[in-house]
């Protein structure tokens, strides 16, 4: 049984392990930004590489680096046939900038960045860095939309938990996790994908986004699991294997297998990976 003291520290771990899943998310992602470190002249210097972004302007790439080095920048669209185009970093203070054309939401961009001391060159990546373009989303859907969907997994945890060490309070729980899980992936998360590409869903039967997919195959399994539970409050089975379900979906990188927007036919292609 789950007394009130095994209860704290169950919420505890519960909480513990969200966070650490949602940090996993964040830096796993294939939108975040990738970090780079090279040494010049003995000195080390660090940068983050733009992957994403969003709203109509052209994607700036400010970074620190010494005034006497130089950078340079050279683009092209992510898998079109055609010259790369290299243009210098500007000078803005300890920073150099560049700034990458806008494209069509879910338009990419692929990137190298050199830096140039006298002689000496220094390549930031040896692969080209692949920048995604979006509309801007509003904070007021984002904000909430990110925390029922850490809500969901929150609760889904600690469902499971529930479950396992039999406590009586797995129904409840449950009911929590499939209303976060509606709110956050069914309802807000449509509207921030409209935001940011100009389509509401593009998971099944329509596409074959991985975000949207993923969230619907979680969602169908909790829903399960609380119908079980509403016939038979104590069955362990279900919610544990919802939660496992749900946190193997929350172990695919976010925004992995998005939308690309194929230059060539000249739409929204979903389901593809760099």
């Amino acid at each position: 049984m789950v007394n009130k003291t095994n209860s704290t520290l169950l919420w505890i771990f519960a909480v513990i392990f969200t966070i650490s899943t949602a940090i996993y998310q964040r830096l796993t992602g294939p939108t975040h930004p990738k970090r780079v470190t090279i040494s010049m002249k003995g000195e080390s210097y660090s940068f983050k590489l733009l992957r994403s972004h969003g709203g109509e302007e052209d994607a700036e790439i400010r970074l620190d680096f010494p005034e006497n080095v130089k950078g340079f920048v050279t683009y092209k669209r992510f898998k079109v046939d055609e010259p790369w185009i290299n243009i210098p970093m500007t000078r803005d203070g300890e920073s150099g900038i560049a700034k990458l054309p806008h494209q069509p939401p879910a338009g990419k961009l692929e990137y190298y960045i050199k830096l140039v001391d006298g002689k000496d060159e220094y390549n930031l990546t040896e692969k080209p860095v692949v920048i995604r373009f979006k509309g801007a989303v509003a904070s007021w859907v984002l904000i909430p939309h990110i925390f029922f969907m850490f809500m969901a997994m929150l609760f889904s945890l600690r469902t499971g938990l529930e479950a396992l060490f039999g406590g009586t309070r797995t129904r409840k729980y449950a009911r929590n996790t499939l209303i976060s899980l509606t709110l956050g992936g069914l309802v807000l998360g449509p509207i921030v994908q409209w935001m940011a590409f100009g389509d509401f869903w593009t998971g099944w039967p329509y596409g074959g986004d991985w975000t949207d997919n993923k969230t619907i195959f979680g969602w169908g399994f909790w829903f399960i699991a609380y119908l079980v539970l509403l016939k038979r409050p104590t069955n362990k089975l279900f919610p544990i294997i919802a939660f496992l379900v749900l946190f193997a979906m929350y172990m695919i990188p976010h925004s992995m297998g998005g939308s690309e927007f194929d230059y060539e036919k000249g739409k929204v292609e979903t389901g593809t990976r760099e």
